[in-house]
């Protein structure tokens, strides 16, 4: 389904992990299956594998495109999964989580993720939960607002507080682009749309994005068989920091360690890719091994 989703560093993700005929493969946000057809191809290991996402349109397209094939399809947020797995005692031999937003949710307007083409407030990326953007937008206080652009958007104290003041004046917002047009008087110049940071922030927190890596991290090593491998493919700084700090803290347990670093730091796109899909500008790869 490559049409649907251009897989982001794929050819990096099949060389940390190095699949192998016959293992195991648990992927996390397997999204329109971009990494995971063609790690499966390589293992023809369907019956032990697991295909995870939240988003019911994935969904979908993952049960079509391996009908006839007895991998399990999982509609459900990586980290709920992962305690379900845990829960029946499977282990896996690779895992795959790309903690990115997928092609078909930023292009199709009714999801509500970006702020150039008009649509309601929505961003969830599961469409049966609650929360939405437009409750975010519409009914959070002003201080809950500047936390989440401090912390999600990353906005300085003074500019957090200002657009958290322009949004509840504005209320009611009815669509993305409403909303995006009215950030563009608060552009500090540059490439960078004055709206993106206010949208990531709304999205993060719509979704419990860090709060569902945070916890599935810590879980990592229990669902990993020994000598198994993990690759996390992350898109802003905040997601590379929890990675990051998390394979740090592993392995300083020394001795009584249960993984080792297998990327000395971040892969990124080449320039090749980046011609061809240029969204994989902001992707980082980490990998890590469980030890024997």
């Amino acid at each position: 389904m490559k049409e649907l989703h251009q897989p982001v560093l794929l050819s990096e993700v099949l060389e940390v992990l190095q699949p192998k005929p016959g293992e195991s493969y648990l992927d996390l946000t397997a999204g329109y299956a971009g990494h995971a057809s063609e790690i499966l191809d390589v293992t023809q290991n369907y019956k032990d594998s697991a295909l995870v996402d939240r988003d019911q349109n994935a969904v979908e397209v993952l049960e079509e495109q391996f009908r006839g094939k007895p991998v399990r399809i999982v509609k459900s947020d990586f980290y709920s999964a992962v305690l379900q797995e845990i829960e029946c005692g499977n282990a896996f031999d690779m895992i795959l989580m790309d903690f990115g937003v997928s092609s078909p949710q930023l292009d199709r307007a009714e999801r509500g993720f970006s702020f150039v083409k008009d649509g309601p407030l929505d961003m969830r990326m599961d469409p049966e939960q609650e929360l939405t953007a437009e409750k975010v937008v519409n009914r959070w206080p002003e201080g809950k607002l500047v936390d989440i652009l401090e912390k999600y958007g990353e906005e300085k104290p003074g500019f957090a507080r200002l657009i958290a003041r322009a949004i509840v004046r504005g209320r009611p917002w009815r669509s993305t682009k409403e909303l995006g047009d009215a950030l563009k008087r608060y552009g500090r110049g540059g490439k960078v749309h004055p709206a993106t940071r206010t949208f990531q922030a709304i999205r993060i927190a719509v979704n419990d994005e860090l709060g569902q890596i945070e916890k599935t991290l810590k879980l990592v090593p229990r669902i990993l068989k020994p000598g198994g491998r993990v690759a996390m493919i992350t898109f802003h700084s905040l997601e590379d920091r929890l990675v990051k700090s998390w394979m740090q803290e592993e392995v300083g347990y020394g001795e009584e360690s249960q993984i080792r670093i297998l990327t000395k730091k971040p892969i990124e796109a080449g320039n090749e890719e980046l011609f061809i899909n240029p969204r994989a500008r902001s992707a980082k790869l980490r990998a890590a091994e469980k030890l024997k």
